[in-house]
């Protein structure tokens, strides 16, 4: 398993920083060559289903994730969002979290655990920055567009 972590610090408030990073279909417009649905369409809880489709024809996969934890951030308290990977190809989990920063602005934090299913271990390093990079760049778009 490859684990990575990414944070950043912007100049939003917490729900609007949270707001950005669990609108899920924007983040198939931030990740390549992927399109994500909701199951069931609607507010998020949990329990609801994020389906990332990632791929070209025959060589494309699902990757649905299941939310395991819904908390938005209400009255200044942090906003945590984990996500279970359910897939036959992926495996793992993702935590997205929204926490005070300094000077009023929001911290967010991605971590991620990450195994793709016929990738020998030693190739973990790969997964790692390759994963750190793509959703890294993902979550600066994801942030930056209202």
């Amino acid at each position: 398993m490859a684990n990575f972590l990414i944070e950043r610090t912007v100049p939003l408030p917490l729900d609007e920083a949270w707001r950005r990073i669990t609108r899920w279909q924007r983040h198939g417009d931030a990740v390549p060559l992927t399109v994500v649905r909701v199951v069931p369409p609607g507010p998020t809880r949990q329990g609801t289903l994020v389906v990332a489709r990632s791929g070209v024809g025959v060589l494309a996969f699902d990757d649905p994730m299941e939310v395991t934890v819904w908390q938005p951030p209400r009255d200044g308290a942090t906003g945590l969002c984990r996500l279970e990977k359910r897939g036959r190809v992926v495996l793992g989990w993702a935590e997205l979290e929204v926490r005070p920063g300094p000077g009023g602005r929001a911290r967010v934090v991605w971590r991620e655990e990450i195994r793709v299913r016929f990738v020998p271990s030693a190739f973990d390093a790969v997964v790692r920055r390759s994963s750190r990079y793509v959703f890294g760049r993902a979550l600066n778009r994801l942030l930056r567009q209202a």
